[in-house]
């Protein structure tokens, strides 16, 4: 309890009986979801400007300055000893707009001896907004890395238990390594969270002052504590064994509490990953079999499509029609004549549910777009990031059908030991704070959700970005030979890095093709070469240079400008096709521009690539042909209308999906403490 006063909370906030202290999670009275959805009904403008009062005014940065001029004049351990002085100050007084100005003025001087770089203004007023438990949006290039160490230091110092959480493990370790320099100048320990770290030298990392970690590692982490508890994770349980405020805790648990988290790349974590219920599992008795999913296959491949089952592609959703139904008994029972005991095929239920996951897997998941194989394995690619997901796989089988759909090993299925969905995890920090290039676009969302403003952190430099006209084509082929166009004509002819954004891996082979057919080189970043991923990102801003990249490109890692590739114009952003969210699209073309540098970007589509044929209603598409598609490309007015409308519905769905899951996993949460269990 005394690590957390600092931050607000009280024994009211805290969850009781837990195993460590993290928030009482609590649902948003109706009043409270009315007032946020007629927030969400204003112009993002508005809402920034009325919002205001979560931003550092140029009065706070200018106190940080005015004490930075003392800071200059002590010596290194007199510096570490006013950090000191100050940190017992804030445990007793909390993070005031004056101990934090004096507090962020003596990082700023251990930044500059232990690292050789001070902040930027924009960069304290992110620090704060961050201390103060608000979602930063922080443009592509302004140093998020670097503005969040700042928060985590201060916290760190008044004893509060820091997790800094990014999105995979490679920026969890790089980050940790470029900043502990100036956590150790200050004598913080940091503590680093990767795939495959032992569970002792994992409670190690968790007892640091500050610990970097991958989202899903943490999450898994925390279910893995809760399953260490079994029966005993019930708030009764755990009443009677003396876990209340941080009693002594089962030697099985490796984390010490849900304190205080910044959260990188917040968008990503918070909405895009937020739509899956993570899920702790361990192997089923009575599991399907390889002949048993193969046999499925056989079926699902007889199914007459609108006769027997219909696909939604919109909500990637498979039924079955009653004409199924009686087909199935009758082919099941007349041929395959299984024995009464079959936990398969004996049942109505269980077949039915097999030749659905059957069905789904081959009509909506496609090899090099959902997934790849690598090395014999199905891997699941993030379609957001365009990363693959080593450690997940879907439930309920679906996993091992496309296993066997492509004819590897099957990987066992697994049943459902523990789960929670992103939104309850990290609701349940006493505090937490997030960063992202984008979230002005899901501001709403974020605040009913986690309780969280969004902050707008202005630019350091002006922006030199030039956007140029989009361009919107017949279908895909002609796309490809106008993008090929254009990166010879700004790669090849004007001397200028080229980065050309694709949604999947196969649609990065497909556009590789018609650049290697066109004399271009290139290279190609895609989950397939995600191993190279810093290196061919750190080396796109080269003069000339081609790079054909998902959208794994648009976050981690700066691209560099070479020599002489400002003077061409910077590097030019090719984006070939829409995502379903627009702030994926303004991501990627975040990459060009950065920090006062020149740049551009262009968007150049097809009629036909998958948002329009999917999200767009039937009357939309005969329109944009009436309009003459077919013969001159689409106008800038009505391509702008139609990505409105296709990424309105498509941005409309996944919000209904995140909070049906998340309705579903407050269910089940609710049964599971009623019937004595943990989750």
């Amino acid at each position: 309890m005394a690590d957390v006063t600092v931050l607000g909370a009280t024994a009211a906030d805290l969850a009781p009986g837990r195993p460590y202290v993290e928030r009482e999670e609590q649902e948003l009275a109706w009043h409270d979801r009315l007032a946020i959805g007629l927030w969400s009904r204003l112009p993002a403008a508005l809402r920034m400007r009325l919002g205001a009062r979560a931003r550092p005014s140029a009065a706070y940065v200018g106190a940080v300055h005015q004490f930075a001029k003392h800071a200059k004049r002590l010596s290194d351990e007199a510096l570490r000893l006013k950090a000191r002085a100050l940190a017992q100050r804030i445990r007793r007084e909390g993070f005031t707009h004056k101990h934090c100005a004096r507090c962020f003025a003596l990082i700023g001087e251990g930044a500059q001896r232990s690292l050789q770089k001070y902040p930027y203004d924009t960069q304290f007023r992110a620090a704060w907004s961050l201390l103060q438990g608000t979602l930063v949006e922080m443009a592509t290039g302004e140093g998020k890395t670097f503005s969040a160490a700042l928060p985590a230091i201060a916290a760190a110092l008044a004893r509060v238990p820091v997790h800094v959480v990014t999105v995979n493990d490679y920026l969890a370790a790089r980050d940790a390594e470029s900043m502990r320099p100036l956590y150790e100048f200050f004598g913080l320990s940091v503590g680093v969270i990767v795939n495959g770290l032992p569970k002792p030298a994992r409670r190690e990392a968790y007892a640091c002052d500050v610990t970097y970690a991958c989202n899903k590692e943490l999450a898994f982490d925390y279910l893995r504590d809760r399953a260490a508890l079994g029966d005993k994770s019930s708030n009764l349980h755990l009443s009677f064994q003396g876990l209340r405020q941080g009693a002594a805790v089962d030697s099985g648990v490796v984390m010490r509490g849900l304190a205080y988290c910044i959260v990188d790349e917040a968008d990503s974590v918070f909405v895009d990953e937020a739509r899956t219920p993570l899920i702790l599992s361990a192997q089923p008795r009575n599991a399907p079999k390889v002949d048993d999913y193969n046999q499925a296959l056989a079926l699902a491949a007889q199914m007459q499509l609108e006769a027997h089952y219909t696909v939604d592609e919109r909500t990637r959703r498979v039924r079955l029609q009653p004409a199924a139904y009686e087909w199935l008994d009758e082919v099941i029972d007349n041929q395959m004549q299984p024995a009464p005991d079959d936990p398969i095929w004996a049942s109505p239920r269980r077949r039915e549910e097999m030749v659905q996951q059957a069905l789904a897997a081959q009509c909506l998941y496609q090899l090099d777009k959902h997934y790849v194989v690598v090395e014999g394995k199905v891997q699941i690619v993030d379609e957001s990031t365009g990363r693959v997901m080593p450690d997940r796989a879907w439930e309920r089988g679906l996993h091992q059908m496309i296993e066997a759909k492509e004819a590897v090993e099957l990987s066992g299925q697994r049943e459902t030991l523990a789960r929670i969905t992103y939104q309850r995890l990290f609701s349940r920090y006493v505090r937490l704070g997030g960063m992202s290039g984008t979230a002005l676009e899901v501001a709403p969302e974020i605040r009913r959700v986690y309780g969280l403003d969004v902050v707008r952190v202005p630019l350091n430099r002006p922006s030199q970005r030039l956007m140029m006209p989009a361009q919107c084509l017949a279908d895909a082929p002609t796309k490809w030979q106008r993008v090929a166009q254009a990166a010879r004509e700004q790669a090849v002819q004007r001397g200028r890095p080229v980065l050309i954004g694709t949604r999947s891996v196969q649609a990065s082979e497909q556009l590789s093709a018609v650049l290697q057919a066109a004399g271009i080189e290139h290279v190609v970043l895609n989950a397939k070469q995600d191993k190279d991923e810093a290196r061919i990102v750190g080396e796109a801003g080269e003069p000339g240079r081609v790079t054909v990249a998902t959208n794994m490109a648009g976050r981690g890692t700066d691209i560099l400008l070479g020599a002489g590739v400002a003077g061409r114009g910077g590097l030019h952003v090719i984006l070939t096709e829409y995502h379903e969210s627009r702030r994926i699209d303004r991501q990627l073309i975040g990459r060009c521009g950065r920090q006062g540098d020149p740049g551009s970007a262009q968007a150049i589509v097809a009629l036909d690539d998958e948002l329009f044929s999917t999200q767009l209603p039937g009357p939309c598409r005969w329109l944009a042909g009436r309009a003459g598609v077919q013969r001159h490309g689409l106008g800038t007015l009505a391509l702008a209308v139609l990505r409105w409308v296709a990424q309105q519905r498509a941005e409309s769905h996944h919000l209904e999906v995140r909070m049906q899951t998340l309705k579903h996993d407050r269910q089940i949460a609710r049964l599971l403490a009623f019937s004595g269990r943990g989750e």
